[in-house]
């Protein structure tokens, strides 16, 4: 295959084994890059760097990392050849196959196939006599466009010298042009694919010489993407989107190691974001989508791509950092106001399990990365202390589009994260690899309504054990229990000088006096009149009420917004040991799977 003009005739003939043959050959040559390139770092370099310091083993130790850079170019390049030819075989199973249901029909009608696709097909003939005034053969054009098989057209001289048509009754005809048509389509289907494949191999020719160069290896992000663009239909084809987490799960193990890496290594985004993928392969295939995500935005341009390449960039640097719990990349993109799923700590082999729904004004940019993950961080660090050694792991989940404003908060952001947010929860049941892990769905402001939406959804939340919410302006449930983990498993956070957890509900009559008084600081002076008697919010009752019957825990009151011109302080510290230390630590517990020691607070 060249990508070149091609025959029906070479369809035909092709053994697509040989292209998977050669496929296996060059995975053969991948899987020994990277063995001696492992070989290369951790039995040479690694044990050189810590023993030795002198001028010469400086030099020695680069000549090794070039000598690994080669491997690693290697290593990577052959895996991008060994998908190509997988896919061009795969790809071109189907216009073969259809080939090969035409001829086999072309020949049991005795019709003939020639050499230019045209076909020649006999007169029909019934009690020995010619039907339809024909005798001997006729012919179809191969690949026509001159009738259909249902009506196929048989060419005359017209008026004034011009072309006419006439429907020609025989049947033999139409199913002689309906051969010819099908023909056609597999062959064109057929050169568009070998056209797609030929263009991404020639992309793959490196230049002479023993040497990778950093040309080459800033060239393999290229290369990848060229792959990309042509395999994309055959490994898209193979994943089951449309299946539960715990399906996905049974694919993804029932792979060899070779399609694993294809996915990994050429469409990591397919994997990436894929509730019921390992921990592991998600954190791994996101890393290696991460730069194609961040030029793909440079390239893009505007407001909204800087915004979000501001927290793609301060990712990739928390990325290169250590931690502890480490971190995990468990999805990343750049659809609506941007997703990011960070995890500290592994969340299948730990047994507690938290995953927290942020909520007003949040969005993927540089404050995600700064404060936002941060709050992840802090409640693992803390869960710890009070696990039995079986393992911590704080997610952040930003699957949705949460509001940016008080002024577009509506159910309805929430009611479409919400089925997302409960297929991640299965994908974390689905993954993790003990017998009964602790799940503790957070939702922290505008991210409570949409974790109190999950847990209304039919069967709730999946998995989840216990519920946080924190700094909410309601659930949209009447009562704790509506909650589905029982009521003594709802815990909530409400300070009171946080605004959010004061907004009056629509249906009061006094709530245009939020207008009024203007803003953010005028929901709280209405708050303050729903505290002397109306325990409705916003999005429902108040989870902090004795009506709606949860267990509060102590958290700081914060600072006032108008005397201490604290604005929006008291929502955004319940994570935070250093502003509340006390609401951090009853979340660390829950968490950490011992909430009997959390500090109670009474309801409003």
């Amino acid at each position: 295959m060249t990508g070149t003009a091609l025959t029906w005739q070479q369809l035909r003939d092709l053994k697509r084994p040989e292209f998977e043959d050669a496929g296996d050959g060059w995975h053969e040559v991948s899987g020994r890059a990277d063995a001696d390139r492992v070989r290369t770092d951790k039995a040479m370099t690694a044990k050189l760097r810590d023993t030795q310091d002198s001028e010469s083993a400086k030099a020695a130790l680069a000549r090794l990392e070039r000598l690994s850079r080669n491997y690693e170019y290697i290593h990577t390049e052959s895996g991008l050849v060994r998908t190509t030819l997988n896919g061009l075989a795969a790809e071109l199973a189907d216009p073969q196959r259809e080939l090969t249901q035409a001829l086999e029909e072309a020949a049991g009608l005795k019709f003939t196939v020639h050499e230019d696709a045209s076909i020649s097909y006999p007169s029909a003939v019934v009690c020995g006599n010619p039907q339809f005034g024909e005798t001997g053969e006729k012919k179809v054009p191969g690949g026509t466009a001159l009738g259909s098989s249902r009506f196929p057209l048989e060419p005359h001289p017209g008026l004034n010298g011009e072309p006419g048509f006439d429907y020609n009754p025989n049947p033999n005809a139409a199913m002689a042009q309906d051969i010819a048509d099908r023909i056609a389509r597999a062959v064109r289907s057929a050169v568009e694919i070998d056209g797609r494949y030929a263009s991404a191999l020639r992309k793959l020719e490196a230049a002479p010489g023993l040497d990778v160069t950093k040309a080459m290896l800033k060239d393999m992000a290229g290369d990848a993407s060229a792959v990309r663009t042509a395999a994309k239909d055959y490994l898209a084809d193979n994943v089951p989107f449309d299946k539960s987490p715990a399906e996905r799960k049974e694919w993804w193990d029932g792979l060899t190691e070779e399609q694993r890496r294809e996915y990994l290594d050429v469409a990591p985004d397919l994997v990436g974001n894929l509730d019921g993928i390992p921990s592991l392969v998600r954190d791994e295939a996101n890393r290696n989508y991460l730069p194609v995500l961040i030029d793909s935005l440079e390239r893009q341009g505007g407001d909204d791509a800087e915004t979000k390449l501001g927290g793609l960039r301060a990712i990739e640097e928390k990325l290169g950092k250590p931690t502890i719990p480490p971190m995990y990349l468990l999805g990343i993109g750049d659809e609506g106001n941007g997703r990011a799923i960070v995890s500290y700590g592994n969340p299948d082999t730990s047994k507690n399990v938290s995953a927290y729904v942020p909520g007003l004004g949040t969005k993927l940019d540089g404050e995600f990365a700064g404060g936002t993950m941060r709050r992840a961080l802090d409640t693992a660090i803390g869960a710890q202390k009070y696990d039995r050694d079986e393992g911590v792991a704080s997610i952040v989940w930003l699957g949705y589009d949460a509001p940016q404003s008080l002024d577009v908060m509506s159910k309805g952001d929430a009611e479409r994260g919400a089925p997302a947010y409960n297929e991640f929860m299965s994908g974390l049941g689905a993954t993790n690899e003990n017998k009964a892990p602790h799940l503790t769905a957070i939702g922290h402001s505008y991210g409570s309504l949409t974790v109190g939406t999950a847990a209304q959804q039919g069967g709730g939340i999946p998995g989840a054990d216990d519920i946080i919410l924190v700094g909410s302006p309601g659930t949209g449930a009447d009562k704790a229990e509506d909650l589905g983990v029982g009521k003594g498993h709802v815990y909530v956070g409400a300070a009171d000088n946080d605004i959010v957890t004061k907004l009056p509900s629509e249906q009061q009559s006094w709530a245009g006096a939020v207008g009024l008084v203007g803003g953010p600081l005028g929901a709280y002076v209405a708050g303050d009149i729903a505290d002397q008697g109306d325990d409705d919010l916003y999005f429902g009752k108040d989870p902090a009420s004795k009506a709606f019957d949860a267990t509060r825990f102590e958290v700081d009151d914060g600072p006032r917004p108008v005397r201490d011109l604290g604005g929006v302080d008291a929502h955004s510290q319940y994570f935070t040991p250093k502003k509340d230390p006390v609401s951090a630590d009853n979340i660390a517990r829950i968490v950490g799977g011992q909430p009997e020691g959390i500090k109670k607070e009474g309801w409003r």
